[in-house]
């Protein structure tokens, strides 16, 4: 309709032009946007900026940062920080470290560090990119600080598992007058659940209705629930999960189930695994835990059943991949594909590698791996899983004693979990993984989330 209109009008000036880029890009119509943005005479900062972050918005940072490239090599005058700021969340989005630092670069010799949008982006920017001392150091520059500021720096601390910075905060927050909301107690709570505070959970999670009049949704639920179940008070997560006010959803029953496999409650298991299936998963992980629960208790109808559901809904298991920067070199790697120009080198690095583990009393965790499949095939399976291969390239290409930073799409599994613990005591390497839910800082042989993960 709105194209219609636009194309009725027999005068057009930028800000009509501006605001239907905006409008196709922040729908997801990043292909209409772009083409209308090339036919659009007399581009200024504002279509680019409108371009830029619609991109963005719709999960296309790869091409919001070739654009923003673009758009500096059209000498575009920079006075206004907003399309920076949106850059910068792309940079983020990628965790592209040395992109972010080089956009941090730009907005100081721009003169737009004092901005509080360019200040807020960085310091999530840093944070996404596994280096939390960065993003710290930019949140204490900002001059006038919002509840973005201070809660994007909250939930960068609780995921880095630094819960007592986060609570630090916190009070800052509080005495600074500056009051929380609800996603400021989702990043609390996480770092209660992360670091098996549960008593503190439940003050703050009382606290949300109670002090700030502010009325739950289902995403603190879902992370409370979290908080109690990983720390084995699975009844009274059963409970919450039944009686809060959101019908559970996948992930609420995940997490769950999750925990109940973690803490060997076969009957709740079952049960929760029911409710689960009923429910008709949708995420390749969630089957996989659901077929994997079911085999472990001998429930074979019903690994049919999801096997099933898998194959009709045509869900494979989500292909684990894993991406590491060292310099200015980056490389993607997938579980079970070694690249052709380092194989002969990583192939025989982690076969030394894992002689030396079992000399120090490694056995394989092959738990989390499908059970359909022969022992030796699942520890074949563990040996090529990719955040293994991106910390063997790391290693093999960087300067020793420098930091080896991994971005891994899925969850990190058990034994991969211990494999980069004992990475980081045999090399005297720190190693920065950040999965799916979490950062894990490995050092000296053991990891910053102290097991609650």
């Amino acid at each position: 309709v709105l194209r219609k209109v636009f194309d009725s009008l027999s005068a057009k000036n930028s800000v009509v032009w501006t605001a239907l880029v905006s409008g196709y890009a922040s729908n997801g119509y990043t292909d209409e946007a772009l083409e209308l943005f090339r036919s659009m005479p007399g581009r200024g900062l504002f279509a680019w900026t409108a371009l830029v972050s619609g991109y963005v918005r719709a999960g296309e940072s790869v091409s919001a940062v070739e654009l923003f490239v673009e758009m500096r090599r059209d000498a575009v005058t920079i006075d206004d920080a907003f399309v920076l700021s949106a850059v910068t969340g792309g940079a983020a989005d990628l965790a592209a470290l040395v992109l972010g630092r080089q956009l941090h670069g730009l907005s100081m010799r721009l003169g737009f560090l004092s901005s509080m949008m360019v200040g807020n982006a960085l310091v999530d920017m840093y944070s996404k990119c596994s280096d939390i001392h960065s993003a710290r150091e930019v949140f204490e520059e900002i001059t006038v600080r919002d509840i973005i500021s201070w809660t994007t720096m909250i939930v960068g601390e609780a995921q880095h598992g630094r819960a007592g910075e986060a609570f630090a905060l916190y009070d800052r927050m509080i005495l600074a007058g500056v009051k929380p909301n609800e996603v400021t107690f989702v990043g609390l709570i996480y770092a209660c659940s992360h670091a098996g505070l549960v008593q503190k959970g439940r003050q703050l999670f009382d606290s949300v209705k109670r002090e700030y009049d502010i009325n739950p949704g289902l995403q603190l639920y879902t992370c409370y629930l979290d908080l109690l179940s990983r720390s084995g008070h699975l009844s009274e997560a059963e409970e919450l999960i039944t009686t809060m006010p959101y019908e559970p959803d996948e992930a609420a029953w995940g997490a769950l189930l999750s925990a109940c496999k973690k803490h060997n409650d076969a009957e709740m298991c079952v049960r929760v695994a029911d409710n689960l299936l009923e429910l008709g998963p949708k995420y390749p992980s969630t089957c996989v835990l659901l077929s994997n629960v079911y085999a472990v208790n001998g429930k074979w109808g019903s690994v049919s059943t999801v096997r099933k559901l898998m194959a009709n809904m045509k869900i494979n298991k989500e292909p684990g991949y894993s991406w590491v920067e060292v310099g200015r070199e980056s490389r993607l790697f997938h579980a079970g594909e070694v690249p052709v120009d380092m194989r002969e080198e990583i192939l025989v690095f982690l076969e030394e590698l894992v002689s030396e583990m079992r000399r120090r009393g490694y056995v394989p965790d092959t738990s989390s791996v499908m059970h359909d499949l022969e022992e030796h095939e699942k520890e074949h399976h563990l040996f090529l899983h990719s955040e293994r291969l991106a910390v063997a390239f790391g290693i093999l290409k960087s300067l020793p004693g420098s930091v080896i930073r991994v971005v891994k799409n899925l969850r990190v599994c058990g034994d991969c979990h211990t494999v980069m613990k004992l990475i980081s005591e045999i090399f005297q390497r720190k190693i920065i993984v950040r999965d799916a839910t979490r950062f894990h800082h490995f050092e000296g042989g053991k990891c910053s989330c102290g097991e609650f993960w």
